[in-house]
Parts: structure tokens; C-alpha cells; sequence
């Protein structure tokens, strides 16, 4: 005997927008995860892209007597995440420019030093990782937007299309453009001039 299927998201949807608090429950822990990757690869910060996510799945409670069926829930899901992203970047921007930029205070985050023959080899790979999240966050949100959907989401461009409601030529030059950038940002000897 097969167990009984999953319901789907739709389904789920629906139940949460007549007030089942589980089918929303249900929901939240089917996508918590990818969404908070796609945030936190979007901001560039754990703790942002955590309180962008719980932003997230706030105006998404809100919104689904509105959300279409017909439309896949982890897409629509998506654009509400990008939008509280994009509010994120906005408000990131307007303090720098009135505060300036002031350099996050990493020393402590990192604790104390591995001695594993390993660890040089750890903390050289996690400080790439670290400088590729930063080279992301600083690409113009229409770029950043594309390449965290396709290359670090792993949707297709036509997903990624229409989460951003663009066509998929213009997430394909993004991507491009993207990709382009943070490979002259990341390695210097491709830089123009040189």
C-alpha cells in the first residue's frame, strides 16, 4: 500500500488562505531553505537574508487570497522574496550614503584558528566564497537578480523570466553581464588595460 501523496503546494495555498495555519506551516518548510539561499546569495549577509525571508513569508500569508493557482507557488514565492531584497538593497544603499561605508566587524565571527594541516586550505576556499558573496551583492540588482535565479537558484531563464517578468533574452544578457563583471572584479588580471 502507497502512502497518501503529498498535497501540493496549490493545494496548500488554497487551505492557508482559508486560515490553515498548518497548510502555511507546510509550506514555510518546504521552501524555507532554497528561499533563504536565494536571499542570502541576493544580500551577501546571513542575518539580512534571514529577516528577508521572515519578511517574505509575511507579505506572502498576506497575499495568497491573491495568489493564482495556475502560477507555481515556489515562483511566486520568488518574486515577493526579490521584492523584500530589493527594499533590503534600497535601504542598504540610503544608509551608506548618509552613514558611508563602515567595514563589518568579521574578527569575531570567524573564532579561533583550526590547527588541522586543512584548515590553511578551508579558510582560503571560505575567504573565496566570502569575496564571490561580496562581488555578488555589489552587482546592479537587475544582474544580480538574473545570476542568483539561473546560475545559484538553479532555475531555468524561463523560470527566472518570468520571476522577474522579463523575457528570457534579457535574462540571458544579464547572466552574461553578470558573469562578466564578477570575473574582472575577481580576477585582476582580467581587468581591461592590463
Amino acid at each position: 500500500m502507497n502512502p497518501p501523496a503529498e498535497p501540493s503546494d496549490a493545494m496548500l495555498a488554497r487551505q492557508a488562505a482559508a486560515g490553515d495555519e498548518r497548510a502555511y506551516a507546510t509550506l514555510v518548510g518546504r521552501h524555507k531553505d532554497r528561499l533563504y539561499g536565494l536571499l542570502r546569495r541576493y544580500l551577501g549577509d546571513p542575518d539580512e537574508a534571514r529577516e528577508a525571508a521572515h519578511e517574505a513569508f509575511i507579505a506572502a500569508w498576506a497575499a495568497l487570497p491573491r495568489y493564482d493557482p495556475a502560477r507555481p507557488f515556489a515562483a511566486w514565492l520568488r518574486t515577493i522574496a526579490i521584492n523584500k531584497a530589493r527594499d533590503r538593497a534600497r535601504r542598504r544603499a540610503f544608509r551608506r550614503l548618509i552613514f558611508g561605508d563602515r567595514p563589518p566587524d568579521d574578527a569575531d565571527a570567524e573564532g579561533p584558528a583550526d590547527p588541522s594541516p586543512d584548515a590553511e586550505a578551508t579558510l582560503v576556499e571560505r575567504e573565496r566564497l566570502a569575496l564571490l558573496d561580496r562581488g555578488i551583492a555589489r552587482l546592479p540588482a537587475p544582474l544580480k537578480e538574473a545570476l542568483v535565479l539561473t546560475a545559484l537558484d538553479g532555475l531555468s531563464q524561463q523560470a527566472a523570466a518570468d520571476v522577474l517578468g522579463v523575457t528570457v533574452k534579457t535574462v540571458e544578457t544579464r547572466v552574461y553581464r553578470a558573469r562578466k563583471i564578477l570575473a574582472e572584479t575577481l580576477d585582476p588580471t582580467l581587468r581591461p588595460g592590463r
